[in-house]
């Protein structure tokens, strides 16, 4: 069957509230203060270590391996907070449901760790609406390689010959290039301009927009 995967964060999902927030522990434990503000929500749609790379860069005396001794008390301080400020992008969910209703699978092909995207999904109602979910440690590769994208359609009981990739960033774009498929990209995330820039087979405002696209380029 024809398969649409979603990217998570920055397109079916705006985290980046819950995502500051948890940087922002790390930094507080230190002694920091807020390092992050509302302003860095790009970053924050671009993981952990985006983050805490940003929030160290602002500081004197802290480098990489200070990432990386951060990352664990991230992921721990985000999961115990996943959901406070997140929601899902106006009409995500209506999307989902004319897709699946007109022959498509769904599915989430995310570079946020399984686990996590799975509690999150959850906790807002809305995992079982999706055949697959596969994230960053689901196998031993993840996007933009493009056997992550692959094997979430396949799971899905999908066709990889017929599928198309929703995303927000050049992670995602890369990733559909790598495939050998379309993408379709979202603008009303925080990076309209860059998001054009990558030129994807489809752009989208807002997800009443999706299928017509989806149809268009899959059929």
């Amino acid at each position: 069957m024809p398969t649409v995967v979603f990217d998570l964060d920055g397109t079916l999902a705006d985290t980046s509230g819950d995502l500051l927030a948890a940087a922002n522990a790390c930094f507080q434990v230190l002694g920091l203060g807020d390092l992050l503000t509302p302003a860095d929500k790009g970053t924050a749609l671009k993981g952990g270590r985006a983050m805490l790379r940003l929030g160290f860069s602002r500081v004197e005396g802290f480098g990489e391996a200070d990432v990386d001794a951060q990352y664990q008390p991230l992921l721990q301080a985000y999961a115990r907070d996943i959901d406070r400020h997140t929601f899902l992008y106006d009409g995500a969910m209506d999307a989902v449901a004319q897709l699946k209703s007109s022959g498509y699978k769904v599915a989430i092909c995310t570079n946020k760790p399984e686990g996590l995207a799975d509690t999150l999904l959850t906790r807002l109602g809305v995992r079982h609406e999706f055949a697959a979910l596969l994230g960053a440690d689901s196998l031993s590769v993840r996007k933009p390689d493009p056997e992550h994208l692959f094997e979430t359609v396949r799971r899905a009981g999908g066709d990889i010959g017929r599928c198309v990739l929703v995303g927000d960033t050049a992670t995602d774009r890369n990733t559909s290039k790598a495939a050998g498929v379309p993408s379709i990209l979202v603008t009303f995330g925080p990076g309209e301009d860059d998001v054009r820039a990558l030129n994807p087979e489809g752009l989208i405002g807002h997800y009443s927009e999706l299928l017509p696209e989806v149809r268009r380029l899959i059929g």
